[in-house]
């Protein structure tokens, strides 16, 4: 009985420190930003993707787009940084970014959780995140592509590589959800110039071979 006393006593000290160190999160205070592009057919086709119109509708064929663009340090991230500017993104603002990240609910999702802790307001972010979209060209048979591929998550990097001058596979990862393929997360300097970035880097997919389901 001890023993589960004091288990839950210091578990309790560690979220307590976990907390407060949360709170100690300074909007700003990040190393380089991490660009994540997700393969929208991919989320389409899980249950969740089934439930977003905005996205997922049976006119929508959209192919890679912005899941988001979070503030990383060397070791780990913050997230969810108290802002002055407004919790929610207003609806006007939100529509200028379908085309690159077409759900309002997303959109909301990434600044409370990613955007706030930029330092930047809602406007500035949004538009960094564009810019940042535009920084990285999609290899052509990726995004043109009408029916399923099969390639190694190796495949895939190599691809983004030489499309994109100045980025290399050690600045960048892949992941999958299981054997279908997610995103690419490609590390950006803070004014948006390619960078290495160890953590990302070893995160990436491990499976030998993923699928891109096709675009409708």
């Amino acid at each position: 009985m001890k023993q589960l006393i004091a288990a839950l006593f210091f578990s309790f000290l560690a979220a307590a420190a976990s907390a407060q160190e949360r709170r100690l999160e300074r909007p700003g205070d990040f190393d380089f930003y991490l660009l994540s592009l997700s393969w929208s057919p991919t989320f389409c086709s899980s249950g969740n993707g089934g439930k977003n119109t905005q996205q997922c509708g049976a006119d929508k064929d959209f192919r890679f787009i912005v899941h988001g663009l979070w503030p990383q340090k060397e070791k780990g991230y913050p997230d969810f940084c108290e802002t002055k500017e407004p919790k929610r993104v207003p609806a006007e603002l939100g529509r200028t970014l379908f085309d690159i990240m077409p759900s309002m609910g997303l959109i909301g999702n990434e600044w409370r959780k990613h955007g706030t802790c930029t330092g930047l307001s809602q406007q500035d972010y949004f538009a960094l995140v564009r810019k940042a979209q535009q920084k990285v060209r999609i290899p052509a048979d990726l995004d043109q592509s009408k029916s399923a591929l099969t390639l190694s998550p190796d495949e895939i990097e190599d691809k983004f590589v030489a499309a994109n001058a100045g980025l290399s596979r050690a600045g960048m990862s892949t992941s999958c959800r299981g054997r279908q393929f997610a995103e690419v997360r490609i590390c950006l300097t803070k004014d948006l110039q390619f960078r290495e970035c160890a953590e990302v880097n070893k995160d990436s997919c491990s499976a030998g071979s993923v699928t891109l389901p096709p675009a409708r």
